[in-house]
């Protein structure tokens, strides 16, 4: 079976040969290999996907397959979590490549060969069965996100914004690799079956918590939980717009895979003992992320940190369903995962098209501007409502699954909790909408008493009086796509049935080690119609407090609703200056091990 290591494969060698033509291929020559190699990709991800519905695929590389149960080489699992991801993963890629033939009037086949090493290095994340080369993908991954983040360079702001960006994940990737290290000393091991039949049948000794930290830490600060959160705006501010989808729609939601993967994998028996403890203190983290991330959302004019600090607050959301620590919460993360993903692509590319059209992603400066655009007001009117998990969208979904799970573990509380950070994020994008489409509230001289923001250089030049339908068409699909993602049939069984795989620890190390096939797992029960009256309650109520939230902004002048002094706290503490940034980091660790040290003690 050589499906898995093409997925990974040929993105690369595309890439390369992109990469060696620089200065001889036509840009739109370049254009159509890269997408022609992106859609290759999402078709052999599809397929091994379904392939993956059925059993828990495993490549060994080589032919190198266990022997006694013991592994020495490198093998990709394929489980319906990791190809799923992968798909998801190879579409933004798509949508973005396809978006960006319209969007640089001129662009080297660098830019394409970047794209293509980051989708062949998530892909491989996604689907690595092998802890060091789990390691290898993602400082692929980063590598090429740092360079696509400072890919304006002749500007300074990308290149700050690409520096903060490298510092803190590089001390994010140096965590990974020392808890991998930890762990190959205590175990000798570095394949994820291995190292969990190894550790679990030891109790959590202080090296097994030291990994756990570091390992966590490192991947947390790629998934921009709090408080390791504060390159992701910059980034977003300044990168172009079709990378944002990437960095978005899928990059921060690998980093909280890997959490999960390994959490379920390796830490979940030797930890067992401690679940609970576990629980409240992920939860925790996520209320935070959640709210803090929405707040700051609600706080900005600049339409790419609007929309990134909502990624913020929904990546709150989603370490809450992790932090369940059940298949139900698992379940909700997924369909969260892939409703933010569509809706937060579509939301992006929007904001691009106004770039293109109008040279200005500030939301006071394109004031009524965008009037004559009813399409891309209805993507924008789409985005928000998604955002704000209303009833068909995939949201929706997720929230509802993950709900039923926190009522089951005594947390009936969360349901409002990530209502009123869907609510808030809502009503920021119901606000730009208002505003930048309808010409509602506030003038374009109220930006005087605004705090000064970098608007962004247009990418594009020429052609600002139309909307290239190459732009404009994957906005709309991805958009259209976020809306009926909550009412595809069987999305909801799927999602259990990869949750039940991905936490089912001891399936999933006789799978990898002995050859095992995964037994299947019992449909989930249809939901009762209290149970669904109840999610479409909330949803209503979501949308309606971001309604009332965007009514209010909306005609009430901007600086009565910023003067508070913690908001003015929270705006100082995003300073924008890595030193403040890696203390924040430090922090982190810090509150993380210290946490582990007593739950585990």
């Amino acid at each position: 079976m050589t499906l898995p290591s093409l997925v990974v494969a040929v993105p690369l060698l595309v890439a390369v040969v992109l990469a060696a033509l620089n200065k001889v291929l036509p840009q739109r020559l370049a254009d159509a290999v890269a997408i022609t190699a992106a859609l290759g990709a999402s078709v052999m991800c599809t397929l091994l996907y379904r392939g993956a519905l059925s059993d828990t695929l495993v490549h060994w590389f080589g032919g190198w397959i266990p022997r006694d149960g013991v592994a020495l080489g490198i093998a990709f699992v394929i489980d319906p979590m990791g190809a799923g991801l992968a798909t998801l993963v190879s579409v933004l890629v798509l949508a973005a490549l396809v978006y960006s033939a319209g969007y640089f009037e001129q662009v080297g086949t660098l830019y394409h060969s970047l794209l293509l090493v980051f989708l062949g290095a998530m892909c491989g994340f996604c689907l690595s069965g092998d802890l060091f080369n789990l390691f290898v993908f993602f400082e692929l991954m980063s590598a090429a996100a740092f360079a696509l983040c400072g890919y304006k360079n002749e500007d300074p702001g990308p290149v700050q914004g690409a520096l903060n960006f490298a510092v803190v994940n590089t001390i994010g990737a140096f965590l990974v690799l020392d808890g991998l290290a930890l762990l190959y000393a205590q175990t000798g091991a570095l394949n994820l079956a291995q190292i969990a039949r190894m550790v679990g049948e030891t109790g959590p000794g202080g090296l097994l918590i030291t990994a756990f930290v570091f390992l966590t830490a490192g991947f947390l600060v790629k998934a921009a939980i709090v408080p390791f959160h504060f390159w992701l705006a910059d980034a977003h501010s300044v990168a172009p717009t079709p990378v944002c989808v990437l960095f978005s729609g899928v990059m921060v939601e690998l980093g909280l895979y890997a959490v999960v993967r390994l959490y379920w994998v390796i830490f979940s028996a030797p930890f067992d003992a401690h679940e609970a403890a576990f629980r409240a203190l992920l939860i925790g983290a996520g209320v935070l992320t959640a709210l803090l991330g929405a707040v700051m959302c609600f706080l900005q004019r600049h339409l790419k940190r609007l929309l990134a600090f909502s990624t913020v607050s929904h990546m709150g959301v989603m370490l809450i369903g992790f932090g369940l620590l059940d298949g139900d919460g698992l379940a909700g993360l997924s369909v969260y995962a892939v409703g933010h993903a569509l809706v937060k692509a579509s939301l992006f590319l929007g904001a691009g098209l106004l770039l293109h059209r109008y040279g200005s992603v500030d939301e006071l400066k394109l004031h009524g501007r965008a009037r004559g655009v009813p399409m891309l007001a209805g993507v924008f009117l789409l985005g928000a409502l998604g955002l704000a998990g209303l009833p068909s969208f995939g949201t929706f979904l997720g929230e509802s699954l993950m709900s039923k799970a926190a009522e089951h573990h005594g947390y009936g509380w969360l349901s409002w909790t990530t209502m009123l950070a869907a609510a808030i994020t809502g009503a920021a994008v119901l606000r730009v909408t208002a505003r930048v489409f309808f010409g509602w509230g506030a003038s374009p001289e109220d930006a005087a008493h605004e705090p000064a923001t970098d608007d962004e250089a247009p990418e594009t030049r020429g052609g600002r009086h139309r909307l290239p339908l190459v732009m404009l068409v994957p906005t709309v699909l991805l958009a259209l796509a976020g809306l009926f993602s909550g009412l595809t049939p069987g999305f909801s069984a799927a999602a259990h049935w990869a949750a039940e795989r991905t936490h089912d620890r001891p399936a999933y190390v006789a799978r990898v080690l002995e050859g095992t096939q995964v037994p299947r797992v019992p449909a989930p029960r249809p939901e009762d119609r209290r149970e669904l009256l109840k999610a479409l309650m909330h949803g209503g109520m979501s949308g309606a407090i971001a309604l009332l939230l965007a009514t209010l902004a909306v005609s009430r002048p901007r600086r009565q609703l910023r003067g508070a002094f913690l908001l003015h706290g929270l705006r100082q503490v995003h300073s924008g200056h890595v030193g403040d940034y890696v203390a924040w980091l430090t922090v982190g660790i810090a509150v993380l091990g210290l946490s582990s040290v007593l739950l585990l003690r």
